[in-house]
C-alpha cells in the first residue's frame, strides 16, 4: 500500500488519539493531524500527530460541522480518512455522519444503532436479546432516587447511564465508577448525582457487583467493516485499572488474552445487528458461576486500544482497507501467539500491585521476553520534550497508586 494516499483525521486529543496516531504510522509511515476541543498532555511534544484545530465549542453539531468541513476544503484532493476517539466525537458523528459523507472517508453506525447501544439499559436490553450474561441490573433516575433500594443484596456498583453527559456534569465526590456497601452511602451518593450543581439527570446502572480484583477483568476490541461483517477481533486480560475518581474502571496494564467462546459470542452479536466501525466491550469473569459478564459495549475503539495494535492486530490497518481500498479480507484474531505487555503505568507499579500470582508470573515473563509496549513512548517520537513529559507521567503514576492502595515501597 501507500504511505501518502491519504490522511488521517483524529476527533480527540487523549490517550485514544495518540494510540490511534501510533497505529497509522507505524503501519502505513502517516503522521496523523487532529481536531478537537484540546489536546492532553499525551499528544504533545509529537513528531507522529499534529494538533490542528482547538475548538472549544466543538460539541455544538453547527461548530462542529462547520469547522470539519473547512478542514476538508483546506485539504482538498486529499483522502481524508475520519476516526472519532472518545463518546462525545462519536456521539457528534453518528448525529451529522450525512453532512460530512462527501468529505471525509468513515465507517460509523447509523443513529438508530447508536440509540440502541449509547445508553447501558438499552443495550442490556439487547443483550437479553441475544443471550449475553450481564450483571443483575436496575436503573433508578431522579423521581426514583428517594429511597431506592436495589433489588438485590449489596455491595451494589452504580455508574451512569449516559457517560457524555455525566462527563459534562460536577458536583463534589463526583467518580466514575461507584461502589456502594449500603443503604446510607446509596442515598449519599445519589443525592450529589442529583443535587442542585449537577447538571445530570439521566439515569443512573445500579449492578450487583461481581467479586474479584482488576485481573478478572477482560476488554474486547473490535473492527466491523461497511458491511456489518467482523474483521478484526483482539481480547485483553486487564492486569491493573487505574483507581483515581476520574480514572476508575480505565485500564492501566493490559496482556493479549484469547477465548475463542468469548469471540464467538461477541461476533454473532455484532453480525446480528449489522453492527459497523470499531467497537470496545468490558467484561469481568464471575467466579461464582465461571461465566464471563458483560457490562457494556463502547461504539469507539477504547482509551487502552492500543494494545491490539501491539498485539499484530494494528487498529489502522483495518479501518484503512475497509474505507479507503475496499479491500475485504477474512477474520483476523488475536491469539497467545500475538501476547504482548501493554502499560501506561511503571513496571514497578505492575509488580508491587498485581496481587495474583499467575496474572503476574506472565506479566514478569513477557517482561522478561521484552515483549513490552508502553502507550506514552514510542520509537518513532522520541524527542527531549517527549522524554521529559513521559518521565512526569510515570512519577504521577507512581503517587497516583501509592496513594491508592498504599505506599508499598515505590519510590516517589
Amino acid at each position: 500500500m501507500a504511505t501518502n494516499d491519504f490522511l488521517p483525521v483524529l476527533l480527540g486529543g487523549d490517550a485514544n488519539a495518540y494510540g490511534m496516531a501510533r497505529s497509522f504510522y507505524e503501519e502505513f509511515g502517516t503522521a496523523s493531524r487532529a481536531i478537537g476541543k484540546g489536546a492532553f498532555h499525551i499528544c504533545q511534544h509529537s513528531k507522529i500527530l499534529t494538533f490542528d484545530v482547538t475548538e472549544p465549542d466543538l460539541e455544538d453539531d453547527d461548530v462542529f460541522t462547520r469547522t470539519l468541513l473547512d478542514y476538508a476544503a483546506a485539504h482538498k484532493g486529499q483522502t481524508l480518512v475520519l476516526v472519532p476517539c472518545g463518546d462525545n466525537y462519536t456521539k457528534m458523528l453518528v448525529r451529522n455522519q450525512d453532512k460530512l459523507r462527501d468529505a471525509y472517508r468513515f465507517n460509523i453506525m447509523s443513529p438508530d444503532q447508536f440509540a440502541l447501544l449509547s445508553t447501558k439499559e438499552r443495550f442490556y436490553d439487547t443483550c437479553v436479546k441475544f443471550g449475553l450474561e450481564f450483571p443483575k441490573t436496575c436503573e433508578v433516575t431522579p423521581e426514583t432516587a428517594a429511597g431506592f433500594e436495589p433489588p438485590f443484596e449489596y455491595p451494589v456498583v452504580v455508574k451512569p447511564s449516559n457517560s457524555v453527559a455525566y462527563w459534562n456534569c460536577d458536583y463534589p465526590g463526583k467518580k466514575k465508577v461507584f461502589v456502594v456497601q449500603n443503604a446510607d452511602e446509596m442515598r449519599r451518593i445519589l443525592a450529589g448525582v442529583y443535587s442542585e450543581t449537577s447538571t445530570y439527570r439521566d439515569a443512573m446502572i445500579v449492578q450487583d457487583f461481581v467479586p474479584g480484583d482488576d485481573t478478572c477483568m477482560r476488554v474486547m476490541n473490535c473492527y466491523s467493516d461497511t458491511h456489518g461483517k467482523v474483521k478484526m477481533m483482539a481480547l485483553g486480560d486487564v492486569l491493573l485499572e487505574e483507581h483515581t475518581p476520574e480514572g476508575i474502571g480505565s485500564y492501566g496494564a493490559i496482556m493479549t488474552g484469547y477465548n475463542a467462546d468469548i469471540n464467538e459470542r461477541i461476533k454473532g452479536f455484532l453480525e446480528e445487528i449489522d453492527y459497523v466501525g470499531f467497537s470496545n466491550f468490558d467484561l469481568k469473569y464471575d467466579k461464582r458461576d465461571g461465566s464471563f459478564k458483560l457490562f457494556e459495549i463502547n461504539p469507539r475503539q477504547g482509551r487502552s486500544s492500543y494494545f491490539t495494535t501491539a498485539s499484530n492486530k494494528n487498529l489502522a490497518r483495518y479501518l484503512v482497507r475497509d474505507v479507503v481500498y475496499g479491500e475485504d479480507r477474512p477474520l483476523d484474531v488475536a491469539t497467545l501467539d500475538d501476547e504482548v505487555l501493554w502499560t501506561m503505568i511503571p513496571l514497578d507499579v505492575i509488580r508491587t500491585y498485581v496481587s495474583d500470582p499467575e496474572a503476574l508470573a506472565r506479566a514478569e515473563r513477557l517482561i522478561r521476553a521484552g515483549k513490552v509496549r508502553t502507550s506514552y513512548w514510542s520509537p518513532q517520537d522520541k524527542s527531549l520534550a517527549r522524554w521529559i513529559s513521559y518521565q512526569v507521567n510515570q512519577r504521577n503514576y507512581r503517587k497516583q497508586y501509592a496513594a491508592c492502595f498504599g505506599h508499598r515501597g515505590i519510590d516517589d
